[in-house]
């Protein structure tokens, strides 16, 4: 058969199999005992976050309202990789059906999109906060707030449905062996049979127009808030202002950082090996940061904790 004229049937395997992280038993068994405990503190971490905020009468403001939707959010997040990983880990063979992998994809890559739509929301939040503080509760009222969360969501599942949907109509006839540990776009591109160039320029025009708007309206947000604190002349005001800006501007630092990293790049630059650990600093160590962080850094969450251990 001539190969120019090979066209290949689509192949979709019963399953895929996960390489991982690693296949060394000892580190394997290390690398469990490690992330085990970090994924217990971004599950107990954030759902405590949203359980506070909900208990605390002083808590319910906007500000308040998107952190809670952040922690759930990273709570979901977190639990879509994390408890097959950590099982992964002691088992000699790793590997997830053909349809849950697609599931894990929707849904992680509809966390991160939507995420990143909330911290652009949190911005514009913090900018209101600051900029117009006697109209804060006018301008941010139930409705605005309402709305800004449902258009992070429904970003994250657009973006999620286009990625999926072209992802999962490519073949895998090249081989089934994912060099992951989770179903992710770029290492299911690489064991496709067919022309992935769509799929890389879908990953690259939707991450990149979302990233770009978002990180857009942060930087707009805080130049705002940046013109508001340099007029303050109370150094109260000011340091109430770095401290509200600064966990959210650290948040924001982290998990932009990893997803530029990961997906806006060249798809000659991957190198599948290195980018796992990448990846798990985005799926399992930002989720279990963004609790500590909110919390270590304002003064009315350890005040409304200590409320409520009392």
């Amino acid at each position: 058969m001539n190969p120019q004229n090979f066209t290949w049937a689509r192949v979709a395997p019963a399953e895929f199999v996960l390489l991982g992280i690693t296949n060394r038993w000892d580190l394997r068994v290390t690398l469990f005992l490690i992330f085990l405990p970090v994924y217990l503190v971004s599950l107990l971490g954030n759902m405590g976050m949203v359980l506070l905020i909900c208990v605390d009468a002083r808590l319910h403001t906007p500000m308040y309202f998107f952190l809670a939707s952040l922690s759930l959010l990273d709570a979901c997040y977190s639990s879509d990789i994390s408890p097959k990983m950590l099982v992964d880990l002691l088992q000699p063979h790793a590997t997830i059906s053909y349809t849950a992998c697609a599931l894990q994809m929707f849904v992680f890559a509809g966390l991160a999109d939507a995420e990143c739509c909330l911290l652009a929301a949190m911005a514009y939040d913090r900018y209101v906060a600051i900029g117009n503080p006697l109209l804060y509760t006018t301008v941010m009222s139930r409705g605005l707030c309402l709305a800004l969360l449902g258009a992070s969501g429904l970003g994250g599942v657009v973006s999620a449905f286009v990625h999926t949907t072209f992802t999962f109509r490519l073949s895998f006839c090249r081989s089934w062996e994912v060099n992951s540990f989770f179903c992710d776009i770029p290492p299911l591109l690489a064991i496709s049979c067919n022309d992935t160039s769509l799929n890389e320029l879908l990953l690259f025009a939707v991450c990149g127009f979302i990233q770009t708007a978002t990180v857009s309206a942060i930087a707009v947000s805080y130049g705002f808030i940046a013109g508001t604190v340099i007029r303050m002349r109370s150094a109260e005001g000011r340091r109430r202002a770095a401290s509200t800006c600064g966990s959210h501007l650290t948040a924001v630092t982290m998990l932009y950082g990893t997803l530029i990293f990961m997906y806006l790049r060249p798809s000659s630059s991957y190198a599948l090996d290195t980018d796992k650990m990448a990846s798990v600093f985005y799926t399992l160590v930002i989720p279990a940061l963004n609790p500590l962080i909110y919390s270590l850094r304002n003064q009315e969450v350890k005040d409304a904790l200590q409320r409520t251990w009392r």
